[in-house]
């Protein structure tokens, strides 16, 4: 981790409601942005925050989302998501998110990921797949 790793970093993720980020299951009068998609992005709009500041060959894995989806968005809308590092204790990140679309906000959230190194990680999942019978 560099030293600029700190809380109070802050990160602005920008992006349309797709159609593969939208609900199909109540027909295409109601393709609204599907909650598990929202929070896909919140795990990316937080690792993009992050990979600012990592060393080479860091990564990070989320561990914990509470996320509160308070409005619909419609296909074909831009979405902000606000995210802010507001805590660091070792390798373990705590983030705060806002997220809104062009009419009102929503979302609120806090995520929480694992700073890792990923060789080591690599290794550890080989150890996992040997143990499973999957290597």
């Amino acid at each position: 981790m560099k030293p600029s790793l700190q809380p109070g970093l802050r990160h602005t993720a920008r992006f349309e409601v797709t159609r593969d980020r939208t609900i199909d299951f109540m027909g295409e009068k109601a393709r609204v942005y599907a909650t598990p998609m929202l929070v896909r992005d919140v795990e990316v709009a937080c690792r993009e925050l992050l990979l600012q500041h990592l060393d080479a060959g860091e990564d990070s894995v989320g561990t914990r989302v509470e996320l509160d989806h308070t409005a619909a968005t419609l296909q074909g809308m831009a979405v902000t998501l606000e995210v802010e590092l507001t805590a660091l204790k070792g390798r373990a990140a705590t983030f705060t998110i806002t997220g809104s679309d062009s009419v009102e906000p929503i979302c609120r959230a806090t995520h929480h990921r694992f700073i890792v190194d990923v060789g080591t990680t690599e290794q550890r999942l080989a150890a996992k797949a040997a143990k499973a019978g999957l290597a």
